[in-house]
């Protein structure tokens, strides 16, 4: 699987989320309070809202809509309505650039 140039690492505060776009699917980056980054698909897997526009706090997230929360490092669900695990991605940062393998 090819790895993607996403985005800056500097975009990306620490315990926030960017979207990113790729091959006519949607991916979310999320950083946490460690300086780790990773990826996620980028809806939530109950109603497919946007996880970027989400609370992020430590290493999950909490959907907008309903508050479902994952784990963005597993992809696994925590927090219910939402019942199905996001899938994950590696990532790397290069040269000050977040890659994604998608």
């Amino acid at each position: 699987m090819p790895w993607v140039d996403a985005c800056a690492a500097e975009e990306i505060e620490a315990e926030e989320a960017k979207r990113f776009e790729n091959g006519g699917r949607t991916f979310a980056i999320f950083r946490n309070d460690a300086d780790e980054y990773y990826c996620t698909d980028g809806l939530c897997t109950h109603e497919k809202i946007h996880l970027a526009d989400g609370l992020v706090m430590g290493n999950t997230v909490e959907c907008p809509k309903h508050a479902s929360v994952f784990n963005f490092t597993t992809g696994e669900v925590e927090t219910p309505p939402a019942c199905e695990n996001l899938r994950t991605y590696r990532t790397k940062v290069e040269n000050g650039r977040v890659m994604v393998e998608v």
